[in-house]
């Protein structure tokens, strides 16, 4: 039995992840470690996951040496996913970011240097954010990397580490380079489930500046069915190697509130309006995913629509999952002009 370690796997990537291993592999131990933060919850956990002998729940911080070594002694793949995740919450309180983002990743990375002639693979989950504003039409993994929030600065430094412990300690690593997912278990901060809620709620769909920032979005199902094939594909064709996921196609933040209004069928009840533009605004991401296809086959299954449609279905069935977030939607940040406003 494959004993299969991911890091904040109590979070949305993470959770969506782990649920997706566990209905598919009866035969894999799988063991989360989590700190349980704002965006991370037990109730994302897999239906009678902590009753079965094959799941396991750590709760505690990436950071922490000592659990994460015992943990990766006894682990075939580790797969990391904690981090602190929001660009707009990173200029509000910047400093956890590089804690968790960059000390975490090297505590992490450490345990798999300690143990890497056991340890298969190790993958880690980094950003398209590293890259910044796209400079061509689709963004391959040798896109230059521009960071300009410091989540995507943080996100960059442990992007790099691990690189750097590849070079270094040739440790089994992947890094994997996802473009902006939505689904189900997304906390309400990020603009997909804003919109669903501020819809079944009845209010603005607030955008950033004229809306026009442009992302490549992919549903976390075929995000999954990503790093299913990078778990299974030869080792040699996937360690040492970094690999975008997208979807080759961008669509403004604009484009995507007035298709959650279209969808819902409340583009009168709920108008959209402007709020300030978002300091360290990224205003492309375009996905080229020749690499995935070509080494993994992989291509998304879900179209844009469908996956929108499946995610509304899923916030509106889960007001009690989502309510008590509702506060935490909008952040205080400070301008570097000095404004305060609200995002």
């Amino acid at each position: 039995m494959k004993t299969i370690l991911v890091t904040g796997g109590a979070g949305f990537i993470g959770s969506n992840f782990v649920r997706y291993l566990y209905d598919r592999y009866p035969e894999y131990r799988l063991w989360v470690v989590d700190a349980l933060t704002y965006a991370g919850s037990v109730q994302n956990l897999p239906a009678g996951a902590l009753g079965s002998e094959r799941y396991e729940f750590f709760y505690g911080d990436v950071r922490n040496g000592e659990l994460i070594d015992s943990l990766v002694a006894k682990s075939d793949i580790v797969v990391h996913m904690a981090a602190e995740s929001h660009v707009t919450r990173s200029i509000y309180d910047n400093r956890l970011f590089f804690e968790t983002d960059v000390l975490g990743t090297q505590t992490v990375a450490n345990a798999v240097t300690k143990y890497r002639t056991t340890v298969e693979r190790f993958v880690h989950i980094s950003t398209s954010e590293v890259y910044g504003t796209a400079t061509t039409p689709l963004m391959d993994e040798d896109h230059p990397l521009n960071p300009m929030s410091p989540y995507a600065a943080a996100k960059c430094g442990a992007d790099r580490l691990v690189y750097s412990y590849r070079q270094t300690y040739e440790i089994p690593s992947v890094i994997v380079r996802p473009f902006n997912n939505f689904g189900p278990l997304q906390h309400l901060e990020k603009a997909v489930p804003r919109f669903i809620t501020s819809c079944l709620l009845g209010e603005p769909l607030t955008v950033h500046g004229d809306g026009r920032a442009a992302r490549d979005w992919l549903f976390v199902e075929d995000h999954c069915d990503f790093l299913d094939r990078i778990l299974h594909a030869k080792r040699e064709d996937v360690v040492g190697q970094v690999f975008n996921v997208g979807t080759r196609r961008d669509r403004s933040v604009l484009e995507v509130a007035e298709a959650v209004r279209e969808l819902m069928g409340k583009p009168a009840q709920s108008p959209i309006a402007s709020i300030g533009q978002r300091p360290g605004q990224v205003f492309r991401h375009t996905c080229d995913p020749t690499k995935a296809e070509r080494v993994l086959g992989w291509h998304p299954r879900v179209s844009f629509d469908d996956a929108l449609t499946s995610t509304i279905a899923w916030y509106r069935e889960n007001e009690a999952w989502w309510r008590g977030q509702l506060w935490m939607r909008k952040i205080p940040i400070t301008l570097a002009s000095g404004k305060k406003e609200m995002h």
